[in-house]
């Protein structure tokens, strides 16, 4: 059992959660850490790694309310143009974060799979996921998608060239393409679209996140900094979800 502490979260907020309508694909854009470290005077790599222990808090709680997915933005294609020690950084933070959590992710049945191209990525990272990937392959509690080096333009674009080099071998034909193909080609074709996207730290845009998958994704924006939020601001999101009458535009 997941080592959840049940007296963190908020009694009243526990007592109403509807345990049949758990969203089964949550994605979160982690945003905050740089002004969390901002405003305590502290360099950014102290938020990105106070935001590293945030999302194992995050992960353990995901799958005590039995979410089946949960994806992370972790990397954009725009933060290449970042300074470069911060890129640094959080690259080693890659590495240091799935060495620390293996035993953690391979104990509590956790999938590990990234989406993105990582093939841009330092040599060590790539290793690093690849091989973590591989030694969670068997867990089926809860699958934990990291995007990294990840635009939502960039896959589609990415799986307009995958869809073209397969017409051109004759493997499709234009009749045959339909929004349920296009979905086989991207990143994420294991899972179903995310029923909610939670946003921290308050700012009111997508950044280039699942724009294809998030068609009818509830919208769930807070002002918490991603390294102050914790299971009970979860909970928040998730019983503001159940609030929401889904019609996808019927």
């Amino acid at each position: 059992m997941l080592k959840v502490k049940v007296d963190n979260f908020n009694k009243k907020d526990l007592f109403s959660l509807d345990k049949t309508k758990i969203p089964k694909h949550i994605a979160i854009i982690m945003d905050g850490n740089r002004r969390w470290a901002k405003k305590r005077s502290l360099p950014a790599i102290i938020g990105h790694s106070k935001g590293a222990e945030t999302l194992t808090s995050i992960v353990k709680t995901a799958a005590f309310f039995k979410i089946k997915v949960l994806t992370v933005y972790a990397f954009s294609t725009e933060n290449w143009s970042r300074s470069q020690s911060e890129i640094n950084h959080v690259m080693r933070l890659f590495v240091k974060y799935l060495k620390k959590q293996l035993k953690f992710l391979i104990k509590e049945k956790v999938r590990l799979n990234i989406i993105g191209d990582l093939s841009l990525c330092p040599q060590n990272v790539q290793e690093s996921f690849i091989d973590t990937i591989e030694k969670t392959k068997d867990g089926d509690k809860l699958d934990l998608v990291i995007a990294i080096n990840y635009g939502a333009r960039d896959e589609i674009k990415r799986a307009i060239v995958k869809i073209l080099n397969d017409y051109d071998d004759k493997k499709i034909s234009k009749s045959q393409i339909s929004s349920e193909l296009i979905d086989q080609y991207l990143d994420t074709n294991k899972y179903p679209d995310p029923d909610l996207l939670i946003r921290t730290g308050g700012e009111l845009r997508i950044s280039n996140f699942l724009l294809w998958q998030l068609s009818y994704a509830e919208l769930y924006i807070t002002n918490v900094l991603w390294p102050d939020f914790n299971q009970n601001e979860l909970l928040k999101a998730i019983l503001e979800f159940q609030r929401r009458k889904r019609r996808f535009g019927a």
